[in-house]
């Protein structure tokens, strides 16, 4: 006979409770932790993701807390521990996660843009009165990559520019990881790199657009010298033994906030973003071969 104590005793054995209690799981979850990644600067992050923690509450029936995490390995560190029910990370994190997770970790549904994308882009990103027009005029400049955990700011920048010919650790003067793409667009302005690996969705969406419009940098402040090809759109994840009944209502609430929260979903999508996709992990292949090749790169030894 299953006990309120077995019940809760941890979110592992839910997999193995009938299918009432599956559907039930107010029952044994009284509260719900959604995660996102400290890289992006703090008081935009909680104003851009509190009032849909606020709404998730009210239509999901318990608390939902906001967990910002050091970095993005962070999260799937926590996803691992059972620490989070749900977080929202690139690509490449999610290849991280399949490596450490497995079928553990299941995405769920990730962005479609205004005109139809389902995906963002890298790029590399000057000031705007600085004489750099490509990728070679920063030969022997300083360079900042966001996490090495990161797409947009470190995986697919460093992949594609060596395919073009331009392995960043010995292209540019000196490479650092700034800790998120706040900080890169921020530091570029200031005048601490001389270019930034970054990303946007099109002309009027992105990081810099973002930063642009709460005033943190000035407009025309920056401009894009290189892109990256197509990448898919950061999934929205969860644990695969977490209830079904859980992760429906999640979809389900976040599938609806556009229609039931208008105002919330467009400051939570910077209005950029027409609705959700589902997604699947066949749909992020190409991103593990990158960061499966990154991996492989830094395992190798110098040679000499």
């Amino acid at each position: 006979m299953l006990t309120r104590r077995t019940m809760i005793a941890g979110l592992g054995a839910l997999t193995c409770l009938p299918a009432l209690a599956q559907s039930d799981w107010r029952q044994s979850i009284k509260e719900i932790r959604f995660g996102v990644s400290s890289a992006e600067h703090e008081a935009g992050a909680i104003a851009r993701n509190q009032p849909v923690i606020d709404y998730l509450t009210g239509k999901l029936g318990v608390p939902v807390k906001l967990y910002r995490v050091s970095d993005y390995a962070g999260l799937v560190e926590a996803l691992r521990a059972d620490q989070l029910e749900f977080a929202r990370f690139g690509p490449a994190v999610d290849s991280l996660g399949r490596r450490v997770l497995g079928d553990k970790l299941q995405p769920l549904f990730r962005d479609i843009d205004n005109n139809g994308q389902e995906g963002y882009y890298s790029v590399i990103v000057v000031r705007a009165d600085s004489p750099y027009k490509s990728v070679a005029d920063l030969k022997g400049k300083n360079f900042a990559f966001a996490d090495p955990n990161s797409t947009s700011g470190f995986a697919f920048p460093s992949y594609f520019l060596r395919k073009q010919g331009f392995d960043p650790q010995n292209h540019f003067g000196g490479t650092v990881f700034s800790g998120g793409h706040d900080n890169s667009v921020l530091a570029l302005v200031r005048g601490q790199f001389d270019g930034v690996a970054t990303y946007q969705v099109n002309e009027t969406s992105g990081v810099v657009q973002r930063l642009t419009a709460r005033n943190m940098i000035p407009a025309g402040a920056t401009r894009v010298i290189w892109t990256s090809p197509l990448i898919p759109s950061s999934p929205f994840s969860t644990r695969a033994n977490l209830p079904q009944g859980l992760k429906d209502a999640f979809v389900a609430a976040m599938m609806a906030m556009k229609a039931e929260a208008p105002e919330v979903w467009k400051v939570y999508t910077d209005g950029q973003v027409s609705a959700y996709a589902p997604a699947k992990h066949e749909d992020y292949l190409d991103i593990i071969a990158v960061t499966e090749e990154l991996e492989a790169r830094r395992k190798q030894k110098p040679a000499g």
